[in-house]
């Protein structure tokens, strides 16, 4: 009896760590993946992307997780339809060959019980490169209009479009691209 109770301790502690992950779902509504980039040196214009997808995996005692998130490249909104479908065509996103580019994560930093930033890889027009994301806000909490489980945070980083092979009008339009990215996700 005692080697039993022993057997179901030791297996309840063994499963512990999965136990303490918790798995969310990304909220589109309130996800939203912005850039900014230089127009011939006279102004800095922004973007986004109206539709995004993914999976955070959070386990706040262990400091660690996974997030993946996938943004569809054909959603981009310049707030100008004609400009819209020139950044969907092959000069930029080449949004028919390249549907979508993803964030992947599995190295999460954290301050404390603050979590600050994102280590992982960004795949982008076919090229996968390293990208490192600063947090700048983090919560986790219910979610006063759902009463639901949900964390949010607000990420920043910098890419270059030549490292992914978009060099179309360089230098005139920026090489380096600001991101900005608002994720809201709820507890599966």
């Amino acid at each position: 009896m005692k080697q039993h109770i022993l057997a179901l301790a030791a297996a309840g502690a063994l499963s512990a760590p999965a136990i303490a992950a918790e798995s969310y779902t990304v909220d589109p509504r309130h996800t939203y993946p912005v850039f900014e980039v230089s127009h011939l040196g006279f102004s800095t214009q922004r973007g986004r992307f109206n539709q995004s997808s993914g999976k955070v995996t959070l386990d706040r005692a262990a400091k660690a997780g996974s997030v993946d998130i996938a943004i569809e490249t054909g959603s981009i909104d310049m707030g100008f339809e004609k400009w819209d479908a020139h950044l969907r065509s092959e000069d930029f996103f080449d949004a028919a060959k390249y549907p979508q580019m993803r964030f992947t994560s599995r190295s999460l930093r954290f301050d404390g019980d603050r979590l600050v930033g994102l280590d992982g890889e960004l795949t982008l027009h076919g090229v996968t490169r390293a990208l490192s994301l600063e947090v700048t806000r983090f919560h986790c909490g219910v979610q006063v209009t759902t009463k639901r489980e949900a964390c949010g945070a607000d990420a920043t980083g910098m890419i270059r479009r030549s490292d992914f092979g978009m060099t179309k009008f360089l230098p005139a339009v920026g090489d380096e691209i600001a991101l900005r990215i608002a994720v809201e996700a709820f507890r599966d």
